[in-house]
């Protein structure tokens, strides 16, 4: 049964195909987060005053003088060997401009042309991309007046802008709008999301029965620990070179979001930084990542938490399980290196009995084994993210509950409390994502622990919700003469 509630008018889907990309250019440290942050309209990428810190590309939808672009944050250009750290940084930066319909190239206006500017503006006009050379840090006249070096790099005229303090950015906004690719024949989006599928149907008395899952690209945050396979998961799910991989642990800063389209379904998935133990974390920018890493789980429908199946279940994995849990997100457990394990059979045992003991509202979670590197077996999550997601927007009839919830009574009845039994009377499902009970009865607030695991394990198994967060909310019958100080007769 669907839940019913008033008709709500859906946001029209923003345009996402054929956008325009606009992609960020320079090298380190000279303000491109920054620049980013400011054109997408909110703090989206980690800043802090330490070069490198953009490692991996990252996206963003802005709305310059009232056209969408796909906006792209890239890694610093370095001179490094392809296989070193900051060769694949500028891997994923050179492969970003090779998409790009437009490439801003950032210098640092306070800091001069440097021998690295002049290097990576040579190579950036050789990719054959429209280019606006923004001198960044131009704050001030002495800012505007430094800004005029950046005329040697043969790059033309430069836009001098102030990211940090928005300024020069009406003028920027309006040389991007000019040198985009004319805009193609506007579609009637809202046409689009009201179709036919919008609705379930007819409820009882005229009222219309939402979908059980809103409109939308499903959100899907992949956490775990530094080194697990993050990474490389959401690179095979992409079937491309997204992300920055290697042996070296933390390689991910910031939350890097992917659109991915399979099976007819549209998914958001956010790849994230490794959760480390609260005692190790020590730098200001490891903090930075881990809250984008928590906000990015917040956001999520399905978390994906990703163990390393040759180390088993660490207690940093049982913590971002319980953070999944309080956070009320369904999830997916993914096994990775499955290829490398050597008793199957018992790491998977292993694995899931530690999660029973230590984790029950983590019970009947699903498990996909794959390898990411090799890809095999990685065709299994997204199917298993879809029933996940399914479950977490689960809605249970008022009166199927009900007759569960009164054979739960005669097969175990509520325990004494002060001497006195528990008079509990129905229950209801307020909500969904996750789902959500109430209890009602006399003094229902008193009913004991164990009691409402006994009940919450109940409804699990019967109405098939594994996996998933089951919330039980107590609600007492107000006693009338409380206030008065009378005794109820």
């Amino acid at each position: 049964m669907a839940d019913r509630r008033k008709p709500m008018r859906p946001v029209a889907p923003l345009p996402s195909a054929d956008l325009p990309v606009v992609a960020i250019v320079g090298r380190p440290n000279v303000g491109k987060s920054t620049l980013f942050n400011r054109l997408v309209g909110r703090r989206q990428a980690l800043v802090a005053d330490t070069p490198g810190v953009t490692r991996d590309r990252k996206e963003g939808l802005a709305l310059v003088r009232g056209r969408y672009v796909r906006l792209i944050d890239t890694a610093g250009l370095e001179e490094a060997a392809p296989e070193t750290l900051f060769g694949r940084m500028r891997a994923s930066s050179e492969g970003a401009v090779a998409d790009a319909s437009l490439v801003l190239f950032c210098i640092d206006a306070r800091a001069g042309i440097t021998p690295s500017d002049e290097h990576f503006a040579q190579w950036v006009r050789r990719q054959n991309r429209p280019i606006l050379l923004i001198a960044n840090k131009a704050e001030g006249r002495l800012g505007a007046a430094s800004a005029l070096e950046a005329y040697s790099l043969g790059l033309g005229e430069p836009l001098a802008v102030s990211a940090e303090h928005g300024e020069g950015l009406a003028d920027l906004m309006a040389e991007i709008v000019d040198h985009l690719p004319p805009e193609p024949e506007p579609v009637d989006f809202m046409a689009d999301a009201f179709g036919e599928d919008m609705f379930e149907g007819e409820g009882e008395e005229g009222e219309v029965v939402l979908p059980a899952r809103p409109p939308g690209p499903m959100r899907i945050a992949i956490v775990g620990r530094p080194n697990a396979g993050k990474s490389t998961l959401m690179n095979a799910l992409l079937g491309e070179e997204r992300m920055i991989t290697g042996p070296e642990p933390g390689l991910t800063r910031d939350s890097i979001a992917a659109t991915l389209f399979d099976d007819g379904d549209q998914f958001e998935i956010v790849d994230t930084a490794g959760l480390r133990r609260k005692a190790r974390i020590d730098e200001a920018l490891e903090k930075m990542s881990v809250s984008a890493s928590i906000e990015a789980l917040k956001m999520a429908e399905v978390a994906v938490l990703v163990l390393d199946a040759t180390l088993g279940v660490h207690e940093q994995d049982l913590q971002i399980a319980r953070l999944i849990e309080r956070e009320g997100r369904a999830c997916v457990l993914a096994l990775n290196k499955w290829d490398v394990v050597e008793d199957r059979n018992a790491t998977r045992k292993a694995i899931l009995d530690r999660l029973s003991i230590s984790l029950a509202q983590m019970r009947g979670v699903p498990v996909v084994t794959f390898s990411a590197l090799t890809g095999a077996g990685v065709q299994r999550l997204l199917p298993a993210v879809r029933d996940a997601c399914t479950v977490w927007n689960a809605r249970v009839p008022t009166g199927e509950l009900n007759r569960w919830f009164e054979s739960m009574l005669e097969r175990h009845a509520p325990p004494l409390v002060d001497g006195r039994r528990l008079k509990l009377r129905y229950m209801t499902q307020v909500k969904s994502r996750p789902p959500t009970f109430v209890l009602f009865g006399t003094r229902a607030e008193l009913l004991p622990d164990d009691y409402k695991r006994y009940l919450v394990n109940g409804m699990r198994e019967t109405f098939d919700l594994p996996g998933v967060p089951i919330r039980l909310q107590l609600r007492g019958t107000k006693n009338p003469y409380a206030e008065t100080g009378r005794k109820s007769r």
